[in-house]
């Protein structure tokens, strides 16, 4: 009996309770084909009230121009660029969970990589249009794509960070797209399958693109899934840091710093896992799929929020540090005047991103923490938080006071058309994921079966018993 002791631990089941295959199915698919419930319909009804306060502040600062903004000669850059690199981050746990996890065969990705992918879809959506309204003139937009031959003497900055980053994100979100969707088809064929009214049957016979589960079809949606994987990885770590050039190819104090690309990338993973556990928290309760996202599921992303939180705070730390070390006067009093002194105006909200970003994420060096579901909730909440003060932090503390006293700009605060704009991404962001959980399956029907014979909670005990009994016998037979 003593060899049970050497045993290794074995990671609890992935999926609880006693389920074969078509439970697994009539259980993420009910939700899809129920009637809306009350609460959907609030939620619904909520992000289309954003999403309407939204349009009319955009549709403002279009007709009257960027004035509508309290942007000045000093901030040129305040809430959108801000919300822009907020809404990008955020994106980022979906590639991650769908391509990193899935080259490196993490079982656990299967419960939360269909949310978190369409998460990342619908944040970009978010993040994209920042840029293009900052400009102003909306109707010039295409000026940022690259095609400079059509234009005579007019030629693109191919040196521009900017301009990087329109071939970063459009590629982000086109990969992003394509390895969503594709994941969905045979979960859209299940649902064509078994649908009883005729519309539902042409419009997942549509979303399906004939798809019949065969084994050429298998082989072909793995291939393309870990192309795809390969394809994404790069970018996850590529987007974030094209993203932090816009800051880090500047002269500006505070933003010229070399460690802002893996600073940047290791906030955004840190954020969008964040977003991912907000999301799928009311997810699991609101649609009965806690014996699908488990609190297996939740402690394994709490690791993950932990470990890239300290990361963040010692890239705060290295960069307060590096301020200091190189006797940068102008760098050290972006440090020392506009961020960490907090009679300074904006001292306030550099303390306020260290206390969310750094400090309260370590309560989830405890296991108990880590697997506590109203802890996770309020702490995904908080951290998100942090990280847009972050970004706000870095933009407008480096900003508002310009080399001469003389053209210090005054306190900046957004006017209710920049918060209108932001809280019509929310709109947008929300109005979007409520018609993908009413539509789509929120749980990947395919790939939770894959696993549900090795990490199915059924399984696990009969082969816990198999072993129990093999090293017993293995026991007894060495004793006589």
């Amino acid at each position: 009996m003593a060899l049970l002791k050497y045993e290794s631990q074995v990671r609890p089941p992935l999926v609880e309770g006693n389920k074969d295959y078509h439970q697994v199915t009539e259980d993420i698919c009910r939700p899809v084909e129920a009637k809306p419930s009350g609460l959907w319909w609030i939620g619904f009804l909520i992000s289309l009230a954003l999403l309407g306060f939204g349009v009319i502040s955009v549709g403002r600062e279009v007709w009257f121009g960027t004035g509508q903004w309290n942007l000045n000669k000093t901030i040129g850059w305040g809430w959108d660029i801000t919300n822009f690199v907020w809404w990008v981050g955020i994106g980022h746990a979906g590639t991650l969970i769908s391509a990193i996890l899935l080259l490196f065969r993490q079982g656990w990705r299967t419960g939360v990589n269909r949310a978190a992918e369409a998460m990342t879809i619908f944040a970009v959506m978010c993040a994209g249009q920042f840029p293009i309204f900052h400009m102003g003139r909306v109707w010039n937009a295409f000026f940022t794509l690259p095609y400079p031959n059509t234009r005579g003497p007019l030629w693109v900055n191919f040196n521009s960070p900017l301009l990087w980053d329109v071939f970063a994100i459009s590629t982000y979100f086109t990969v992003s797209l394509l390895f969503w969707y594709s994941g969905l088809l045979p979960d859209l064929a299940t649902l064509r399958d078994r649908a009883k009214l005729k519309w539902r049957k042409h419009f997942y016979g549509v979303a399906a693109f004939g798809w019949t589960g065969s084994t050429k079809h298998w082989q072909r949606h793995e291939s393309l899934s870990l192309v795809l994987a390969g394809l994404s990885t790069p970018l996850v770590l590529s987007v974030h840091t094209i993203v932090s050039f816009d800051f880090a190819t500047s002269v500006i104090p505070g933003w010229h710093t070399t460690i802002f690309p893996p600073y940047f990338v290791a906030g955004a993973i840190f954020s969008g896992f964040a977003m991912v556990q907000t999301l799928l928290l009311v997810t699991r309760k609101v649609l009965s799929l806690e014996e699908y996202i488990t609190l297996e599921h939740i402690e394994v992303m709490n690791k993950v929020i932990v470990l890239t939180g300290s990361i963040v705070g010692i890239a705060y730390l290295t960069e307060l540090f590096m301020a200091w070390y190189s006797n940068v006067k102008y760098e050290w009093f972006a440090f020392e005047q506009n961020r960490v002194n907090l009679a300074s105006p904006y001292g306030w909200s550099y303390w306020l991103m260290m206390g969310c970003n750094v400090i309260s994420p370590q309560i989830f060096w405890f296991r108990k923490m880590r697997r506590n579901i109203l802890v996770t909730f309020f702490m995904s909440i908080i951290v998100n938080i942090g990280m847009w003060f972050e970004r706000f932090v870095i933009i407008v503390t480096s900003l508002y006071r310009d080399y001469l006293p003389s053209s210090w700009s005054p306190y900046y605060t957004p006017t209710i058309w920049e918060v209108g704009f932001y809280m019509g991404t929310f709109g947008l962001f929300f109005t979007c994921y409520f018609l993908f959980s009413k539509f789509f399956p929120v749980i990947a029907i395919a790939e939770i079966k894959h696993i549900l014979k090795k990490n199915g909670e059924n399984y696990k005990e009969k082969m816990d018993v198999v072993e129990r009994e093999g090293v017993e016998e293995f026991a007894h037979r060495h004793t006589h």
